[in-house]
């Protein structure tokens, strides 16, 4: 192991290394001879300087050069590494994965992340805001891998990701966000080798307003696919608005979709 004088000296050597991530655990190891008072005064400097970023509490990025002048890392590029870290299983999901996937319509300086639990808070560092949804079980089978400079990275499919946006439509910016990125994920959606178990690990509802806005956006194909798993899978269509609202609120003076058993109490109107 080779021997460093200065903790920065240490974090500094670590890109060379194929590292850019680490904890303070990491450090405390490699400094056996420091006080934690010592090592915290010079994880600190470092951030002070813009050498690393404090990403969570004991964890932290290495600035590389290439992230220019404000030296704001991008989420996708530790957030593997952070979740591992946390022990947590996780993907990149709703406006995250969509950008990934081609959609152009992303929210600027905003990351999103499923995992398994509710007990991480969103994260604001550097303007860069890392929101966190809970979902209790992750559909591994519809989760991929992409690369980054850093390895590889958990991500929702297509398929996933735009289950995902109806699901948390609140999430992702209202209906008609989720409608202007579906339109631009449509064609690259294939419903024709989704399960039952995917089907049914969402709530009906999700399938009808999916169903629905692909119809609403001209995706017939799709939305027929669609139709004919969820009558596969014996999903149960039941009368629920577009928008969820009060339960106190009369849904009676707006249209039903027959198809899609679905009360269209709001017009949907894209970005183009």
């Amino acid at each position: 192991m080779q021997a460093y004088k200065r903790v920065k000296d240490w974090i500094e050597d670590l890109p060379k290394k194929g590292k850019t991530t680490f904890s303070q655990e990491e450090v405390v190891s490699q400094f056996p001879e420091l006080s934690l008072t010592a090592i915290r005064s010079s994880l600190y400097r470092c951030v002070e300087k813009n050498i690393i970023q404090s990403v969570w509490h004991g964890f932290f990025v290495v600035v590389l050069a290439e992230y220019g002048m404000r030296g704001i890392v991008p989420p996708i590029e530790y957030i593997d590494s952070l979740m591992k870290y946390l022990g947590k299983d996780y993907y990149v999901a709703l406006l995250s994965a969509a950008e990934l996937h081609g959609a152009a319509h992303q929210a600027p300086q905003e990351f999103f992340v499923i995992c398994n639990t509710t007990n991480l808070r969103n994260k604001i560092k550097k303007d860069v805001k890392i929101n966190f949804v809970a979902k209790k079980n992750i559909q591994k089978k519809y989760v991929t891998q992409i690369m980054t400079n850093n390895g590889y990275v958990n991500i929702s499919n297509p398929v996933l990701t735009v289950y995902d946006l109806v699901c948390y439509a609140r999430n992702a910016g209202g209906i008609n966000r989720v409608a202007t990125i579906l339109n631009d994920l449509a064609e690259k959606i294939n419903f024709s080798h989704i399960d039952k178990e995917l089907l049914q690990s969402f709530t009906p509802a999700i399938t009808q307003r999916l169903g629905y806005l692909l119809e609403e956006l001209g995706f017939d194909k799709q939305a027929n696919k669609l139709y004919q798993k969820a009558k596969i899978a014996e999903l149960k269509f039941r009368k629920v608005p577009l928008v969820i609202v009060d339960s106190s609120k009369d849904l009676s003076k707006y249209p039903l979709n027959d198809r899609w058993k679905l009360i269209v109490n709001e017009q949907i109107e894209i970005d183009e």
